[in-house]
């Protein structure tokens, strides 16, 4: 009996997906563990894997399919003997139970809920046509929304999919032509689309470019968060030639092991550490509660392809340095290649932004809910600095927390700063 291949959740908030990459076609032999596609969630571009083996008989949903419902159907697996064309024919009955529960409807038809332009809702997919005899003509949404850019009639193309299903391909060869008689003196004539070249509110040349989910979901949580969380901001000048010093001595015995420490890697130690000494600060705010957390996983913000993106050393408090430098690397390659898992992702007690890598001298952070701080860290810089009581060139590193100020006084946020700074500039106590 042929398996029906549906959209996984692959985050507990997810709800619906774009099928962004097939990396199988109908023939192709998956094993369990293979990978079979890459699918943008509202958090990442992740990978989709076989959990059952067998032959790919139909591929239900093309590529670039944007508001794929989970449990969608997608594809359809045929058993080892199994007829492929009968297992391919089988999506059509799976698609059938979906539009009778009305979710290939919603997924296709349903508009997007932030305000749309007109240029906006010309490029939402169109509504299912249907044909002369009243019968649903079998599209793929995305078919649906290259025949309408096209200018073409659906119900003048013969489709190549399972079961009569007109696909990508079938739209693209297809070239516009005379609609029937019928339709044509009914069909009202379309406005010529507007250039998108020109215009908008700042009247300057532009180019639209689609959000992904990864940036929608970033838009919304930061929209969010600056406006229901009242932030108070605190910033300290630390100084980082003792760390910097201490960063060149551990690097130096740990050639051997090929581990080279980062000064972002003492960084999520000084700032575990310091809500070790301050635990009124790892907590965050649950409307008639206060959670206070006795672990200190930190997260890690990484500039990935899709977005804006937060590993997390988990329990760093408690790692060693060389612990938290591997894992570091490994969750930021994988971020990078769009490879986290969800656990890896989903979580944390408090958050850490560096962007001195990039010149910044001093930023101030947009609390990542419902976290109730994030550290935000710039350039470490040669400045004229009070040493001893003497003027000095020391480097400094200018640090501003974030604070959530229905959870975090004032006061308590202070003494996490000023905990954080004597991490900084007496290193020892990160070796302990």
């Amino acid at each position: 009996m042929p398996t029906p291949i549906k959209m996984p959740a692959l985050s507990p908030t997810m709800e619906e997906g774009t099928l962004a990459k097939w990396l199988v076609k109908p023939g192709d032999t998956v094993s369990a563990g293979d990978i079979m596609a890459e699918i943008e969630t509202d958090k990442a571009t992740m990978e989709f894997e076989a959990v059952d083996e067998g032959t790919i008989a139909s591929i239900a949903v093309e590529e670039g399919t944007e508001g794929v419902k989970v449990g969608t159907v997608i594809a359809m697996l045929a058993e080892e003997g199994e007829d492929l064309d009968e297992a391919a024919a089988a999506d059509s009955g799976a698609s059938a139970k979906a539009e009778a529960s009305g979710s290939e409807d919603k997924a296709s038809d349903k508009p997007t809920e932030t305000p749309a332009s007109a240029g906006d809702q010309a490029k939402a997919a169109p509504a299912a046509p249907k044909s002369d005899d009243g019968n649903r003509i079998k599209a793929s949404p995305l078919a649906r929304r290259i025949a309408e850019q096209k200018g073409l009639d659906l119900s003048s193309i013969t489709g190549s999919g399972p079961s009569g299903r007109i696909v990508k391909a079938d739209v693209e060869d297809a070239k516009p032509g005379a609609a029937p008689a019928k339709e044509a003196a009914a069909a009202p004539t379309p406005a010529p689309a507007k250039p998108a070249t020109m215009g908008g509110d700042l009247d300057a040349p532009y180019e639209a470019q689609k959000l992904n989910n990864v940036r929608k979901v970033i838009a919304r949580r930061l929209t969010e968060a600056k406006q229901t969380i009242p932030h108070i901001y605190l910033t300290v000048d630390v100084r980082l030639d003792a760390l910097l010093k201490l960063r060149s001595e551990l690097n130096k015995s740990l050639e051997a092991d090929s581990i080279k420490l980062s000064v972002n890697d003492l960084l999520i130690k000084a700032q575990a550490r310091a809500l070790q000494r301050v635990p009124l600060c790892n907590v965050s705010f649950q409307g008639e509660e206060l959670y206070q957390y006795t672990r200190e996983d930190i997260s890690v913000a990484v500039a990935a392809p899709s977005g804006l993106i937060t590993p997390i050393i988990r329990d760093a408090g408690r790692k060693g340095l060389a612990q938290i430098s591997t894992e570091m690397k490994e969750l930021a390659g994988k971020a990078r290649d769009g490879k986290l898992q969800p656990h890896e992702f989903q979580g944390g007690t408090a958050s850490l932004s560096n962007l001195g890598m990039f010149g910044t001298k001093q930023f101030d952070a947009v609390i990542n809910p419902p976290q109730a701080m994030i550290l935000a860290v710039g350039a470490g810089e040669q400045r004229p600095h009070v040493i001893d009581g003497a003027l000095g060139v020391a480097t400094v590193m200018s640090a501003t927390g974030s604070f959530d100020h229905r959870a975090i006084d004032g006061a308590d946020g202070a003494q996490f700063m000023q905990a954080f700074q004597q991490l900084v500039e007496n290193p020892m106590g990160l070796l302990v």
